[in-house]
C-alpha cells in the first residue's frame, strides 16, 4: 500500500509539474518556471497507467488561472500553450475550456469545438514557423498513454518526425 501511495503522489506531482508549459506556479519562496528533473520521474506511459478519468486536472487549474501560465493563444473556447516537456523543438498543447476527458466520450455536440481546436493548431504551427510541416497527437485513455483527462492536442514540429509513431 505504502508504494502505492507513493506511487501516486510522485504521479501527481509530476504531472502539476511536467504537463505545463511556460506556465509557472510562484508562492512567495518558490518559482516552479523551469524546474530540474526530479530524481523520480515517470514516463507519460507510466503516468497514463496510474491516472483516471474523473476529477480535477491541471488543465483545470489553469484555465481557472489557478496556475499562471503564458498562452500563446486564448480565445472563448479553447487556449494553447508550450508544453514544458518537449518532445520536439516545437511542442505546444491545444486544450478546449470545456472539459472534455478524452475524444472518444466527445459526442455531437462537441463536433465544431473539435474542428475549431484543429484550425487553431493548425494556425499557431504556421505562426511557430512549422513550414515544413507538424503533427498532431491527441491520446486517448490508458494504452493511448493519456496522463491528464482533459482532451488536449499536441502539435509537435520543427525537425523530422520519426514513423511509425508508436
Amino acid at each position: 500500500m505504502y508504494a502505492f501511495s507513493r506511487k501516486l503522489l510522485n504521479f501527481v506531482s509530476l504531472v502539476q509539474i511536467s504537463n505545463i508549459s511556460k506556465c509557472s506556479y510562484r508562492t512567495s519562496s518558490y518559482n516552479f518556471t523551469r524546474i530540474s528533473s526530479p530524481s523520480f520521474k515517470m514516463s507519460e506511459v507510466e503516468k497514463s497507467s496510474i491516472a483516471s478519468p474523473g476529477g480535477d486536472t491541471i488543465f483545470g487549474k489553469i484555465l481557472r488561472k489557478e496556475i499562471p501560465c503564458d498562452f500563446i493563444y486564448e480565445d472563448d473556447r479553447c487556449v494553447a500553450f508550450h508544453d514544458i516537456n518537449a518532445q520536439a523543438p516545437v511542442h505546444f498543447l491545444v486544450i478546449p475550456r470545456k472539459p472534455i476527458e478524452m475524444l472518444s466520450v466527445a459526442d455531437s455536440s462537441d463536433e465544431t469545438l473539435l474542428g475549431h481546436l484543429m484550425l487553431v493548431a493548425s494556425k499557431l504551427a504556421k505562426e511557430q514557423g512549422l513550414n515544413d510541416g507538424f503533427r498532431l497527437v491527441v491520446n486517448n485513455g490508458k494504452d493511448g498513454a493519456q496522463s491528464v483527462y482533459h482532451l488536449h492536442l499536441h502539435v509537435l514540429g520543427g525537425r523530422q518526425l520519426g514513423w511509425p509513431p508508436g
